[in-house]
């Protein structure tokens, strides 16, 4: 069941006020009374005291019956009740009984103090005469002789009366502070109930979306300054909202007008949002609410999701949807553990690369033979000494162009989607061994050194033997052209799971500014030096296509003047 704030508000006062009251009525009935019975306590104290000296000599002289006499004379006279009691607890005389009646009183609080020789005292109900009563005992005492106690009281029905009346208006006196008090409470509480609720309709309006909504409350207190930044907040909210509407609309616009296809997937695979794109390649409207795979039925592209969700990193790969290929960049986003995936049509791209290929494949095939029989009968010619000259510039650009074919058919070959290697177990060593033998001429003839540097403990791999060897056959070559004096290094070694394979020359060195494009096709960084000993600008490029298909990585550094270092780490068993 649902309680106002002004209810809860008003009860804690009223509560407060009530007990408050209460307690103070009490206390002062407990004090009146206690004030009125120490009063009359003293009174009947030295009453007790001088009556003590005309009890004494009787109570010596065993005057029985002057004792009851002298008790019920005083005591209609004073209207106080005076009993005498001997050593043993026997009534002797009293005012108000006949003694020989009366019980033995031995065992009366006041008796018992008496008989200690202290002042006794008790308020309590005296089942003699039926009411309660006040008792003052001391002892008598003579020349060192315990004789007795005597003992005084008096009716207290005129204090309980006095009392009673006095509650009873301090009763009526005490409603008027009471109603007061309840009333200030009551304008209190509804004055501080009403400025609550003002807040939560307020704080309501807003929760509904009603930014605007605003209150104003009366005072200089904590709730004034409360309503106050209660104001500033929904200021802040409704231009923070504003903003944020702003820039949902433009996000959605510019979402909605990519040429990409665009969808976010949350953690179950589910399409959270979706571009008119995505539903256009898709062939799905609305995808929204779908799961991926109800939508996209390519198992590339569901291994690619699978993929950025495991490992929550990106990756990009091309997926073949309808005829058509795509370039899907898969995003990770940590927070939520979403996946923003784009859609890039990268069709009429690949058909333009495949025409290049195809283009340089025919022409290489197309050149071959041509080239080929040219440089058939130029050798034929060359038997004659007449223009010899001539014929040897005809011969080496013949040469250039058939490397060139020759290399262009292998990196055309390299790049065909899906090319597979003739994967066995290699030993590099002897791969580098044999091809030593095709460079031992040129290695005399510019009185080079080549050393071959090898860890005992390399391990052979898995890879394709030929690539390998058309690999080391670009590196050794280019280190021999490129150096003039000094010695070529080939190293071997073994880190951990990778084999780690450098080439080393001492020759001319490669400009820092051109070592980003050396991998490139056709790109030398001495033009007329590679020209001149038949560089094909295709070697390096080869050499890289080699290793990426081996899953490996190959770096360079090179200091002009000093000479150029490749790195090469291969793993031992490749993905």
């Amino acid at each position: 069941m649902k309680r106002s704030i002004f209810l809860k508000i008003f009860a804690g006062y009223l509560v407060i006020t009530i007990l408050l009251t209460l307690f103070i009525l009490l206390f002062s009935f407990r004090t009146i009374r206690d004030y009125h019975t120490n009063t009359l306590s003293r009174h009947l104290l030295h009453l007790a005291t001088t009556l003590s000296l005309q009890v004494k000599p009787m109570l010596k002289e065993n005057g029985m019956a002057e004792l009851d006499a002298l008790a019920k004379d005083l005591g209609r006279r004073i209207e106080t009740r005076i009993t005498i009691i001997n050593p043993e607890g026997v009534v002797l005389a009293d005012s108000d009984e006949d003694p020989g009646l009366m019980e033995n009183h031995r065992s009366r609080p006041e008796i018992i103090q008496a008989m200690n020789r202290k002042t006794g005292r008790s308020v309590r109900f005296s089942r003699t005469v039926n009411e309660e009563m006040l008792y003052i005992a001391i002892p008598v005492e003579g020349e060192g002789a315990f004789l007795g106690v005597l003992r005084v009281s008096v009716y207290l029905r005129d204090i309980n009366q006095f009392l009673r009346d006095l509650r009873t208006s301090l009763a009526y006196i005490a409603m008027v502070p009471l109603a007061f008090s309840l009333l200030t409470a009551f304008l209190l509480s509804r004055s501080f109930s009403k400025r609550i609720r003002a807040l939560g309709a307020a704080s309501q309006r807003v929760a509904r979306g009603d930014f605007e909504a605003r209150v104003f409350l009366k005072g200089e207190d904590e709730l004034r300054e409360l309503g106050d930044s209660f104001n500033q907040m929904t200021s802040e909210l409704n231009d923070a909202f504003r903003e944020l509407s702003q820039q949902k609309e433009e996000l959605s616009s510019i979402v909605s007008h990519l040429q990409e296809g665009l969808i976010v997937l949350d953690k179950k695979g589910k399409i959270l949002l979706s571009n008119a794109s995505f539903d256009q390649i898709a062939q799905s409207t609305p995808s929204q609410g779908k799961f991926y795979w109800e939508v996209v039925r390519e198992p590339g592209f569901s291994a690619l999701i699978r993929r950025t969700a495991r490992e929550q990193r990106n990756f990009a790969e091309e997926v073949e949807l309808d005829s058509r290929i795509f370039l899907c960049t898969a995003t990770f986003l940590e927070p939520r553990e979403e996946i923003v995936v784009t859609f890039h049509d990268i069709t009429q791209m690949k058909r333009l690369e495949k025409m290049k290929k195809d283009f340089v494949l025919n022409v290489s095939h197309e050149l071959r033979t041509p080239l080929t029989a040219i440089k058939g009968f130029t050798e034929t010619l060359e038997e004659t000494d007449k223009n010899a000259r001539y014929l040897e510039i005809v011969k080496r650009h013949t040469d250039r162009l058939i490397n060139i074919v020759d290399d262009l058919l292998s990196l055309s070959e390299l790049e065909e989607r899906g090319v597979k290697l003739e994967v066995e177990r290699v030993n590099l060593k002897a791969i580098v061994e044999n091809i030593l033998r095709i460079f031992e001429q040129r290695l005399k003839e510019k009185n080079l050194n080549l050393a071959v540097i090898s860890d005992d403990h390399v391990s052979p791999i898995k890879a394709d033997p030929y690539r390998l060897e058309q690999m080391f056959i670009n590196l050794v070559d280019n280190a021999i052209k490129y150096t003039d004096k000094g010695e070529i290094r080939i190293s071997l070694k073994q880190v951990g799971d990778e084999a780690a394979i450098t080439v080393e020359d001492t020759g001319i060195g490669i400009p820092y500014e051109h070592l980003p494009r050396i991998f490139e096709r056709f790109y030398v960084a001495d033009r007329s030096r590679s020209k001149r000993l038949g560089g094909t600008g295709l070697g390096l490029s080869i050499v890289k296509h080699i290793v990426l298909l081996h899953r490996g990585s190959i770096d360079v550094e090179s200091t002009p003047g000093t000479g150029t270092k490749f790195t090469i780490v291969l793993p031992v068993t490749p993905d």
